[in-house]
């Protein structure tokens, strides 16, 4: 997650040159574009001056304003917060404090002040998983009333909106957007392209099992290119140390919960069929009315968080966590688990996230060839027994611009420019070479990344493929993320520790889901978007139903089947 260290030093010196009142004007901007943009832009240079225009005409009535705003921190917030914060504050005059937590304290801090109604920060880059939570409460800006009011005259001619690949995540069910993406990234399959295409590799799995090592379409074939790669002797490849078919993580910690709301459950076929979210129940486990309802979690009341498909999915992640891969894995969070498979001992991983893949191209890495291109490559994630055609099969991280109500007009429209800013088309390209988080069609399409694709693995056939549709981020069935995904971790968290089994710990998830539910109910405060809990039923009544939640199979175990990785790339660019 290195930030392109060299040109980082030269806006910071030309900036430097620059410091004192002038700062706020297109010398700054040109400085700006010189040192640190250059060629990296789908615009062409006067189209740049353009939007550097502008943002310093727009910022003129908050000249010397300190604005402070915060994101995760991962490597595209980085290079905001440290290239693109301090050149916006040259450039506008505002002053810009990007500051950079953990994704669970970004969270922590938007449900105080939406609680409290003190502004905390002026602007949050908080993932769309909240698109239920900030429709129904109301406490954000829809941003389609604001760039009609308040904020149409700090709305960049330019920004194109059209251009976004990921609006319909963070657009409501009333049609109004109420975030805007500045990055996004997906969890995919992660596999070792050289050991997959090795001839020894090739010849004793087809002979151990019957058919040919490839990408697995589903968790059968997975299952069985762990157990062959885990303990298998790589020498031959130069391959040092033990080897392990999986990479996981086990570590109870909020983040153990997003591995499983983000697409773990919708992996197995735990909800309905429906893009970009399945209906009426949705990955969660949750179901909805007619009306967006939320009306239950558990099989009792028609959801599936505890359902025969939902602890399937525990219960595979567990098996395989135990069985194939590191012994330091159970131990491990999102983060620490990430960068394992660039330490070249790992096979392939089901669930990696493309927020890794800048750090795991990095020249002289185990896993990349001297000529630069990697010796892996990613691939839609395999689906479990459950899953059918048109259910959601991977998830979307869409970390959008996020302005509250509470916060006072002249601050949010001074963080809207900014949020424009390290959005707009100008910085894009660039910022998107250093982070590989995509949020724009141009930057997708652009020359630049037709010439890096083989340099990524995969990632920019993904973007510019038509699956890309089916992974996305938490649907607006969930009425109150921060509340629910806590529960997540802390319960499936006693599965993986083995305190509880899979369905002890569903239980106890939807029953904890269903409370909180219920206390919205009763309350009112979402209004008639808030949640209307339907009469507990004898279970199977909802099982012999069609859709989710399902009734259990028989046999869990079906055809493992595997597709070679050419042939995929090739189906997605016929």
């Amino acid at each position: 997650m290195n930030l392109n260290l060299k040109s980082t030093t030269a806006l910071a010196a030309a900036l430097t040159l620059l410091s004192g009142p002038a700062f706020a004007d297109m010398e700054a901007a040109q400085a700006f574009l010189d040192a640190e943009i250059g060629d990296l832009s789908v615009l062409d240079r006067a189209a740049q001056e353009a939007e550097m225009q502008f943002f310093i005409d727009a910022a003129q009535p908050f000249q010397g304003m300190e604005i402070s705003v915060v994101s995760e921190t991962i490597a595209t917030h980085e290079y905001e917060a440290q290239v693109l914060a301090p050149a916006f504050s040259a450039i506008t005059g505002i002053q810009v404090t990007h500051d950079l937590i953990g994704e669970g304290d970004v969270v922590e801090r938007l449900q105080t002040q939406m609680q409290s109604g003190e502004n905390i920060y002026d602007a949050y880059v908080n993932d769309s998983d909240l698109i239920g939570t900030h429709w129904r409460y109301q406490q954000v800006r829809n941003l389609t009333d604001w760039m009609a009011n308040e904020g149409a005259d700090f709305t960049l001619p330019t920004l194109d909106l059209d251009d976004f690949i990921g609006l319909s995540f963070t657009t409501g069910p009333d049609g109004k957007l109420y975030q805007m993406p500045t990055q996004q990234f997906a969890n995919l399959y992660w596999f070792r392209y050289d050991w997959f295409n090795d001839e020894k590799n090739k010849a004793d799995f087809q002979e151990a099992y019957g058919y040919e090592l490839g990408v697995p379409v589903n968790w059968s074939a997975y299952e069985d290119i762990a157990e062959f790669f885990t303990g298998r002797d790589l020498s031959h490849l130069g391959v040092e140390g033990e080897v392990f078919g999986n990479m996981d993580y086990g570590k109870k910690d909020p983040s153990l919960g997003w591995r499983y709301t983000d697409a773990w459950m919708s992996m197995a076929g735990m909800g309905d069929v429906g893009e970009p979210n399945g209906l009426p129940v949705d990955e969660w486990g949750i179901r909805v009315n007619e009306n967006s309802q939320p009306v239950g979690s558990c099989v009792a009341r028609g959801g599936a968080t505890n359902s025969p498909a939902a602890v399937y999915a525990v219960r595979k992640a567990i098996e395989w966590l135990e069985k194939y891969s590191p012994p330091a894995a159970a131990g491990m969070t999102f983060s620490e688990a990430g960068p394992i498979p660039a330490q070249g001992n790992v096979a392939q991983q089901m669930f990696w996230y493309t927020a890794f893949t800048a750090a795991t191209v990095e020249p002289g890495l185990p896993v990349m060839n001297e000529d630069g291109t990697p010796k892996w490559r990613m691939a839609p994630s395999p689906h479990g027994v459950y899953w059918e055609e048109g259910t959601k099969i991977g998830y979307q991280d869409a970390g959008s611009w996020t302005l509250m109500e509470s916060t006072p007009v002249d601050r949010a429209q001074a963080a809207w420019l900014y949020a424009q800013f390290v959005t707009s088309k100008t910085v894009d390209l660039k910022k998107s070479d250093v982070g590989l988080t995509f949020i724009r069609e141009s930057t997708i399409n652009s020359d630049h990344f037709t010439e890096r694709a083989d340099k990524l693995g995969g990632l920019i056939e993904f973007y510019r493929s038509p699956a890309r549709v089916q992974w996305s981020p938490t649907g607006t069935n969930v009425p109150d993320y921060p509340r629910l995904a806590q529960l997540w971790w802390q319960n499936i968290g006693d599965a993986m520790s083995g305190a509880k089994t899979p369905q002890e710990a569903l239980d106890a998830l939807c029953e904890a889901q269903e409370s909180v539910l219920e206390r919205l109910e009763r309350a009112g405060v979402q209004g008639d978007l808030g949640p209307v809990m339907n009469e507990e039923q004898d279970p199977e009544y909802w099982l012999s139903q069609p859709g989710s939640p399902k009734p259990k199979l028989e046999n869990e175990d079906e055809e493992p089947i595997t597709i070679a990785y050419d042939e995929l790339i090739q189906s997605w660019q016929n």
